[in-house]
């Protein structure tokens, strides 16, 4: 049995688009409605029941956001998942305390618009078969997102962490995975994966006879000047040095 989408966005090309795109998915979901801002959806909602509502944050007349927290006092049961752009990131925030079960970055991409469907439809489908209604993308969604992000850290060597695999292990766009883990953790990606390589260098340094080269190496670098250079920045003196330090 299909699925019933509702798509709510002030452009006409946009709503085309995503529509053309559900078509190619072959996923069990039909496009019912669509409406062009939020107040429009919302008097639609009234009179009508859907499954999982699609919309974009900023609209005239009613925007993304007002409109959620609209729906939300309807206390119908349906989930909405937000799309966005780069710059919105505090407003998708917002949205998601408030009940939203995800979000897409604009312009969306075929594939992330799947995984992100084939997700809702799997937790649709693992909830049937609970009989509970789903109750997704509280202030619990960003937190646990960073926590996979942390395992997937913690399970790779070093020389072989990137963002890009990173935001992929949580199906999720590099450019906002970053974003949301400033927001979570305080530092960026890229600032808390040179201290783990500058620690466990240090450690390295410290325990092993290894060469400056093969340290540099196990640890993600494979220019030994930069890596010497991001050691002597953080620490305070070159690896040779600090290694000589502990003898």
């Amino acid at each position: 049995m299909k699925k019933n989408i509702l798509l709510v966005d002030d452009e006409r090309w946009v709503r085309a688009a995503l529509k053309w795109t559900l078509n190619r998915l072959n996923l069990p979901l039909h496009v019912v409605h669509e409406s062009e801002n939020g107040l429009e959806a919302l008097d639609w909602i009234k009179q009508n029941d859907v499954d999982l509502v699609l919309t974009d944050i900023r609209m005239p007349i009613m925007d993304g956001l007002s409109f959620v927290k609209e729906l939300s006092q309807l206390k119908k049961e349906q989930d909405v998942i937000v799309i966005s752009v780069h710059d919105e990131f505090q407003f998708v925030q917002q949205a998601l305390r408030t009940g939203v079960t995800d979000y897409l970055l604009k312009p969306v991409e075929e594939n992330e618009l799947k995984v992100c469907l084939e997700k809702w439809l799997d937790n649709e489908s693992k909830e049937k078969s609970k009989g509970n209604i789903p109750c997704m993308g509280d202030e619990t969604l960003p937190s646990s997102t960073i926590e996979k992000v942390l395992q997937y850290i913690e399970k790779t060597p070093l020389d072989q962490i990137t963002l890009k695999d990173a935001a992929e292990n949580v199906h999720m766009n590099p450019s906002y995975l970053s974003q949301l883990f400033k927001q979570q953790l305080n530092k960026k990606f890229v600032d808390y994966i040179t201290d783990l390589r500058i620690e466990e260098s240090k450690r390295l340094l410290l325990l092993t006879t290894l060469r400056m080269s093969e340290i540099a190496e196990r640890v993600g670098y494979s220019d030994l000047a930069y890596f010497s250079n991001n050691f002597k920045r953080i620490m305070g003196c070159s690896p040779s040095a600090f290694r000589k330090s502990a003898i």
